[in-house]
């Protein structure tokens, strides 16, 4: 007989990611508290940036789960204010944009990922949220009333609702048999993160190359974060991983995109491959298990979609939570409009992705267009305008509520 956890909780959380942090402080902020299972232990390491950007409308919704938490993470993160685009080489695109009003929170915040989720784990502590640590989640059972989530050791939790938050991998949406559909493209993306040099900093810009003539045509991305910048380089289809994806393999490649120096500097190097996966659904045919972030949607890193739309899935579902507590007739509509909005907003996600796949790995058509809008540039700026934000395919819109 498994042994027994503690008393129910309102609401268990899966998952002590970024996405599961900010649920459990939305929900903390709606008087439910929240008790967390985390398969890690307390002390793990979490390497790299992984996901990089916080944006405005992620760092309003963390002001509003813990006051003071959006500003505290925009003031530790880095803003830059100048974006260039180059194709083979050639400037075709920059603008600077003025810095934002003293006390408004900036237009994003560009820091590792294990920045943010310090500031997040401190909030919890303030706010009283509860962590199981090495808590991994092994069995699902859900009933009308509630649902019992079984870990690893063999204790019991039950709740009356549960946020799965735990992730690509997410033992939660598995057990419950809510398959993800979509697509996964050839080849592969390598991600280096680079401190920066003491004596030279880098400038604080982004800057976007088009088939860049020291890689081969290969397509590369630099990005400022707080103490260094990432580097993500596009390979070709037949790129064998090891080829660019080492730590070897980058120390002989940076140094013609960033300059000497930097091969010494390298702090994490990844690989990883274009997913485009939606779940079928958002949340049990009971109602009482609510997915989130990466567990419910995984989407090219291209654009800043991923946690971003995680965080704003984690407020939407402690708000159907606590309409659901607060009225149990009306619980089901609550939950379902969760699950509905969420679902549409992670579809225009994935499409958006999709349109800018479509120019970071161009077919002969798409790589003709972009030549030739390179070439205009000088006469028609605005191709320059096309060739900056079309990698990053569709922007929010007060109607696509993408994030």
């Amino acid at each position: 007989m498994a042994e027994p956890g503690p008393a129910a909780a309102p609401v268990l959380v899966v998952g002590a990611g970024p996405v599961g942090l900010t649920t459990a402080l939305a929900l903390c902020a709606r008087g439910l508290p929240a008790t967390v299972l985390e398969a890690d232990p307390e002390n793990r390491i979490r390497p790299g940036s992984r996901a990089l950007f916080v944006h405005r409308e992620s760092l309003a919704l963390l002001e509003r789960a813990r006051p003071g938490l959006g500003t505290t993470i925009a003031n530790h993160g880095v803003t830059w204010h100048t974006r260039r685009t180059l194709y083979r080489g050639r400037q075709v695109y920059e603008r600077s944009l003025a810095p934002p009003e003293p006390d408004a929170l900036p237009p994003f915040a560009s820091l590792r990922q294990v920045e943010t989720e310090r500031h997040l784990l401190a909030a919890c502590a303030s706010a009283g949220v509860r962590f199981e640590w090495d808590a991994g989640v092994a069995g699902v059972a859900v009933t009308p009333a509630g649902v019992t989530l079984t870990t690893s050791d063999g204790r019991e939790w039950t709740a009356e609702y549960a946020v799965a938050a735990d992730g690509a991998r997410s033992v939660v949406r598995r057990a419950l048999d809510i398959p993800m559909s979509g697509t996964r493209t050839e080849g592969c993306h390598v991600v280096v993160d680079v401190a920066e040099l003491p004596y030279a900093p880098p400038p604080s810009e982004r800057v976007f190359h088009y088939e860049h003539p020291a890689l081969g045509g290969r397509t590369v991305l630099r990005v400022p974060f707080a103490g260094g910048f990432q580097v993500d380089l596009q390979c070709r289809d037949d790129d064998p991983p090891e080829a660019y994806g080492t730590a070897e393999a980058v120390r002989r490649w940076l140094p013609a995109v960033v300059g000497a120096g930097y091969e010494d500097q390298i702090l994490w190097v990844s690989t990883y491959r274009f997913l485009q996966v939606v779940a079928t659904a958002f949340a049990d045919p009971r109602r009482r298990v609510l997915l989130v972030g990466e567990a419910a949607h995984l989407f090219p890193p291209f654009g800043a979609r991923g946690m971003n739309s995680g965080i704003a899935d984690a407020v939407a579902a402690a708000d159907a939570i606590a309409a659901a507590v607060a009225d149990p007739g009306r619980a089901a509509q609550a939950v379902d409009g969760f699950a509905a909005d969420r679902r549409a907003a992670a579809l225009f996600n994935s499409a958006a992705a999709g349109t800018a796949l479509a120019h970071l790995r161009p077919g002969r058509v798409m790589r003709a267009r972009q030549r030739m809008a390179a070439a205009l540039v000088p006469m028609l700026p605005r191709l320059g305008s096309w060739l900056e934000h079309a990698p990053y395919g569709p922007r929010q819109t007060a109607t696509s509520r993408r994030y």
